[in-house]
């Protein structure tokens, strides 16, 4: 004799025992929900992962249908009919979606489906694994919350462009700090290489390129330079390149981040500026002062002569007088 397994598969028992072995292995597993179904959705069997995540015990739920199990909605809705007839129609269902424990909890379900049929094709009925996947589901659901909150943070961030290029250095993404700082619109953008944004005289030394050799090389690579708008218009600078790799370490693409330092290289210019003109300043003053110190020696130095002849003059006629 053979029937179908679980997943569609033909089980071949060539002994009571191995029927006997297969029917304990299932009433023993207790991390599935595994039962049999009638050919009209009635519970048949019971195993103790059933009783685990649904919370019946066999004599509470054998003879009553599936559709116990589904919300009200489902229900009215007609599901558990529909999946009974596409599983016999092609084999088997799968699905996900809630479905409702004896107290009235709902969890997040995986449920297959299986149409079992004897050697001749007739309907026996069904066989049904369940899995309880509520916390997979719940952490799905945390870290897509968690994406899309960083999304919305990098999208609405207007002091830095930041965007992504896929692993040849073409434009992937495209935020409003981008959009505010180079000028484009993403429409215009995404698609087209980031050197783009580079002087021509870069452009042509392969600047470009060799910050993503250095990123992929390294990890990263920061710089500062200047960089040209839509418009033509040139800013200064300051860029992070981030080799991005997944699991495995498969290069997947680069995180740019861009800020305008424009007015602070300005400002260090004009402080630069101000400093040189005060040295030159002071060098001035230190150089006045040693002429002046040079004039005074020379005055005094010519001035000792005449004073000695006056001094002796008048010696002469206070001694005569």
């Amino acid at each position: 004799m053979s029937t179908d397994d679980l997943d569609g598969h033909v089980v071949r028992a060539t002994t009571p025992t191995s029927e006997g072995l297969l029917g304990l292995l299932i009433e023993s597993v207790t991390d599935y929900a595994i039962f049999l179904l009638d050919p009209d959705g009635h519970v048949a069997s019971w195993n103790a992962g059933a009783r685990r995540l649904k919370g019946y015990r066999a004599e509470e739920i054998i003879g009553t249908h599936y559709s116990r199990f589904y919300p009200d909605e489902d229900v009215r809705g007609g599901k558990p009919e529909r999946q009974l007839a596409r599983a016999a129609a092609d084999g088997r269902v799968e699905d996900e979606g809630w479905r409702i424990r004896k107290d009235g909890v709902a969890f997040w379900a995986n449920v297959v489906i299986t149409a079992l049929r004897d050697e001749t094709g007739t309907l026996l009925g069904f066989g049904k694994v369940t899995r309880d996947l509520t916390e997979r589901r719940a952490a799905e659901r945390s870290l897509t919350l968690s994406e899309e909150r960083l999304r919305l943070m990098v999208e609405n961030v207007v002091d830095y462009a930041i965007f992504m290029l896929d692993p040849t250095g073409h434009v992937a993404t495209w935020n409003a700090g981008a959009r505010r700082l180079k000028g484009y619109a993403s429409g215009e953008i995404i698609g087209s290489h980031f050197s783009r944004f580079y002087p021509q005289a870069d452009i042509e030394a392969g600047k470009p390129d060799a910050e993503l050799r250095e990123a992929v090389a390294v990890g990263r690579v920061e710089d500062e330079g200047w960089r040209v708008r839509k418009d033509g218009s040139r800013f200064w600078a300051n860029v992070v390149i981030t080799a991005l790799r997944d699991d495995d370490g498969r290069l997947r693409g680069f995180a740019k981040v861009t800020r305008d330092l424009t007015e602070r290289r300005r400002a260090e210019e004009a402080l630069a500026e101000s400093l040189r003109l005060e040295q030159a300043a002071a060098d001035r003053l230190r150089e006045l002062d040693r002429t002046k110190n040079e004039f005074v020696a020379m005055v005094a130095h010519d001035l000792r002569s005449p004073i000695r002849v006056v001094t002796g003059y008048v010696q002469l006629l206070l001694s005569r007088w």
